[in-house]
């Protein structure tokens, strides 16, 4: 049996295994721009209206690199830039990103105009996530799993 003081994670718990890799705020958030916003590079990022500071999307790009939710590569239409591509790790965080969506425009005080996307998705039915799915490994993967 493995000894429980070795591992690098606070517990074996399935959530705070998931929550160690993309719960704070900051991870969550840069997923979000890259599913629905179409972002990939480290200005666009800084761009969001959540005011990200420099030094904590460049901690979090890493550690969402890390874990293997997302990968960095040399950006070919820029020399000096890096593009950031969803992993399929991070493309299967797409249903989790949409209940936090669908939960969030039940209870919270949301944008409308910030809320179509996911209400649009919601009227598309079960198959939706799945073709924004693969709409996103299109875009990220090259179509490849």
């Amino acid at each position: 049996m493995e000894n429980p003081e070795a591992s690098p994670h606070r517990s074996g718990c399935p959530i705070n295994l998931g929550l160690e890799v993309f719960g704070d705020k900051w991870s969550l958030l840069i997923v979000r721009d890259m599913m629905f916003s179409g972002k990939r590079h480290f200005r666009e990022f800084l761009a969001s209206d959540e005011g990200i500071s420099t030094n904590i999307l460049a901690d979090r790009l890493v550690k969402l690199v890390e874990a293997g939710v997302l990968t960095r590569a040399g950006d070919p239409a820029h020399k000096l830039k890096a593009i950031y591509s969803l992993t399929e790790m991070g493309i299967e965080l797409l249903p989790i990103v949409a209940e936090i969506s669908r939960w969030s425009r039940k209870y919270q005080p949301v944008d409308p105009q910030m809320a179509a996307t996911g209400e649009a998705r919601d009227r598309g039915g079960p198959g939706a996530v799945a073709a924004q799915m693969e709409a996103l490994r299109r875009i990220h993967l090259n179509g490849e799993i």
